[in-house]
């Protein structure tokens, strides 16, 4: 039972990760919502390094719908420990930045603990 929940925790990880992908691919200025002042979402240059994080974002959605579907859930969980680091690098990034404690913790770090909450599921259930 529980490695069905962190299973369908993982997609859910997965599917959300490609959407915020795709929005920020095609609107490059939605990366406001990313948490980092005076972020210049209009300045063009800057746009397409938004556009090549959204790619990756999109990637690594995909990698975790890619185990799902060929893996073992031992091999999910650890796949899911090592990219809760993107998700905490994020926080750092923000807090370091000064940007909003509620995006710090209540983004990117609650995606960071659920992320390795899954993990832990999917590696000790």
């Amino acid at each position: 039972m529980l490695t069905t929940i962190a299973t369908v925790l993982a997609g859910l990880i997965g599917a959300g990760i490609i959407v915020i992908g795709v929005r920020a691919f095609w609107a490059p200025q939605a990366a406001v919502g990313f948490g980092i002042p005076g972020t210049p979402t209009e300045d063009r240059s800057f746009q397409a390094w938004l556009t090549v994080k959204a790619v990756r974002d999109i990637a690594s959605g995909l990698f975790v719908f890619i185990l799902l579907a060929g893996a073992t859930p031992e091999l999910l969980g650890w796949f899911m420990l090592a990219a809760a680091g993107i998700p905490a690098g994020d926080a750092l990034i923000v807090w370091r930045s000064n940007g909003p404690k509620a995006i710090v913790f209540g983004v990117h770090g609650a995606t960071a603990v659920v992320m390795l909450a899954v993990s832990v599921l999917l590696l000790v259930a």
